[in-house]
């Protein structure tokens, strides 16, 4: 049998079927409104990419694991809340706030891991129990209300993480680079290095995993801290932009997240993902969603255009891994 040649190899790439998407997508509603690439626009589509964007890089790592995180959503709404309350009650200068609610985030993905990897619960239902418990303090500490954000708006670190500045006629945050920073360093780490190994062995036969000396439980606690750490840290990225904390904020982006990353060709079950995929699955969701607001469809039906984005990804996806599985 003749070996497949370089094209095979990469139409047979997880990302080649979103990769196409993409191109499709951007061509289409360029051609119905070409303001589609105007550089506002295209300044806007990447602002409000990367804030999910790195919340699904996280949630890569820990699919590929064989594991889910339903709480990113409000861990993104209730970050921003915390943070905000410590400033404007004097409790805490702002540095400070914001790695004081980094570290409750840590403790809550701590809380996650040991509910399913100690109690064996799954992390569906442990997760799901902790959005509800994560948004009920978000709402309860700030009786339903957004908490006053403007204050610090020109502060060093307020700066670092969502400065901006413009190059040529496009307007370009900080925001960007610690998202391009985080997929290098999450593709590096789940390709090239020893932990990414242990990743896809836990997600894709954790018993082999065990005997061969994998600590299962420990890479997956790591994971379940490391994802909500990036929820919060998004969700503060998005406050200080936007001058708005919401407790509501982040609602039903935990099912976003997830779509953007099995689109992306992260396998569903675990043991493999991709990085690059999830930037690309990222990038067709917001993308729509920009695009069918431009040509005038109905923001309404972007959750139809997602679900049928999804449907066909995993088709393709599928008819891919048999037509690998067959050689052919």
């Amino acid at each position: 049998m003749t070996s497949p040649s370089p094209l095979q190899r990469f139409v047979a790439m997880p990302e080649f079927g979103p990769l196409v998407l993409l191109v499709a997508e951007i061509a289409l509603f360029t051609a119905i409104n070409p303001t589609f690439l105007s550089p506002l626009n295209i300044a806007n589509t990447l602002t409000f990419t990367v804030e999910l964007g790195i919340i699904a890089l996280a949630m890569t790592l820990l699919m590929t694991a064989g594991e889910f995180d339903l709480s990113v959503g409000s861990m993104f709404g209730f970050a921003p809340v915390l943070m905000w309350t410590l400033f404007n009650a004097g409790i805490l200068p702002f540095g400070a706030a914001f790695l004081a609610a980094m570290l409750v985030a840590v403790a809550v993905g701590l809380v996650n891991g040991l509910f399913v990897t100690r109690l064996k619960i799954p992390s569906f239902l442990v997760t799901l129990g902790m959005l509800l418990v994560v948004r009920g303090t978000a709402l309860y500490i700030t009786d339903g209300f957004p908490q006053r954000t403007w204050s610090a708006g020109g502060t060093w670190l307020a700066t670092l993480l969502v400065g901006d500045f413009y190059v040529g006629p496009f307007r370009i945050y900080a925001s960007l680079f610690w998202f391009i920073g985080l997929a290098v360093a999450f593709g590096y780490l789940l390709n090239r290095t020893k932990a990414g190994n242990w990743i896809q062995a836990a997600g894709g036969n954790p018993l082999a995993a065990r005997a061969r000396g994998v600590k299962v439980e420990r890479v997956k606690i790591a994971l379940f801290m490391l994802t909500a750490s990036c929820a919060a840290f998004a969700g503060m990225i998005s406050s200080i932009r936007t001058s708005a904390a919401n407790p509501n904020s982040g609602t039903g982006y935990e099912l976003e997240v997830i779509a953007m990353v099995v689109i992306g060709g992260t396998v569903l079950t675990g043991g493999r993902g991709t990085i690059l995929g999830t930037v690309i699955g990222t990038l067709i969701l917001r993308v729509m969603r920009n695009g069918i607001v431009l040509i005038g469809v109905p923001g309404l039906a972007y959750n139809i255009f997602v679900g049928a984005i999804i449907l066909g990804m995993m088709a393709l996806h599928s008819w891919l891994e048999r037509r690998h599985n067959a050689g052919v």
